[in-house]
């Protein structure tokens, strides 16, 4: 699969020029797919306050801020938008938690080989460490919209698996579900083993019959030996968001882990 084509138009977002454009235009803050009142629960649960944490493709999101406030002691933010980091360098500028810096997630060599404990790609306004890192908002599915998709989420996802140490955690948030993004995910060369969840988009709300408590979207999705949906699988919304939380493997887990050939859809 050359470009995920389901949400993409005209517009190139692997292009700093959108960005700055955009972010002149809009200003402001915003976040998409999901704030971080919903998304709280998956980074507690793996990613320590204590780590330091890098945002990628921050954009003028407040999901970094919401951070902060909830304990988060050291987050790196970087965004390929000039416009952007300026603005968001000058907002935070009295608070000592908050680092920014205009970087392209394709190229992150100013970072060392695994320096980096977390990853955030979810975000807001587009795309986009420390010893620990988090990436946010849509930063793959903005590469994944891109001219040239293929060789810019390639070369983002191979960055982000070299910056995190064994163990580390890329977590990403997308409207991208497992055929889509699991072919990418789960290549050999980044070493990760993925786990799923799913959860609804904001507002959505459930049949009055149905008996499902909020609670199953904490939990992870059964998935098939590819990482895929099963067959059968109905999804509740049919906007839902997913959550694919990537942990690099050392040795003894690389040597017990299936090894599944691509395929021509992969790019």
């Amino acid at each position: 699969m050359y470009r995920d084509t389901s949400s993409c138009n005209t517009y190139n977002y692997g292009d700093a020029r959108y960005w700055d454009a955009r972010y002149v235009q809009e200003g402001g803050s915003f976040d998409w797919y999901q704030r971080y009142t919903a998304l709280r629960p998956f980074v507690r649960k793996y990613i320590p306050t204590s780590s330091r944490v890098l945002m990628v493709g921050c954009g003028n999101a407040v999901m970094s801020e919401d951070m902060v406030k909830d304990g988060y002691e050291d987050i790196m933010n970087i965004d390929i938008s000039s416009v952007a980091i300026d603005m968001m360098r000058r907002k935070y500028e009295n608070i000592p938690q908050l680092k920014y810096m205009q970087m392209d997630v394709r190229n992150m060599s100013f970072f060392p080989d695994e320096s980096v404990d977390s990853v955030i790609d979810k975000v807001c306004c587009h795309r986009g460490i420390c010893t620990l890192l988090v990436l946010e908002l849509g930063t793959l599915d903005s590469l994944m919209c891109s001219t040239d998709a293929p060789i810019n989420s390639a070369q983002m996802l191979a960055e982000v698996s070299r910056l995190l140490k064994p163990g580390g955690i890329y977590m990403l948030i997308t409207y991208g579900d497992p055929t889509v993004r699991m072919p990418h995910l789960s290549r050999p060369l980044y070493k990760w083993k993925t786990v799923l969840y799913i959860i609804p988009r904001p507002g959505f709300e459930r049949p009055g019959s149905c008996s499902l408590t909020t609670k199953s979207y904490l939990e992870p999705v059964p998935t098939t030996e590819k990482g895929l949906l099963p067959a059968d699988f109905v999804l509740e919304d049919p906007d839902s968001h997913f959550i694919y939380v990537c942990k690099k493997m050392d040795e003894t887990e690389l040597s017990n882990m299936p090894i599944f050939p691509l395929t021509n859809n992969v790019f």
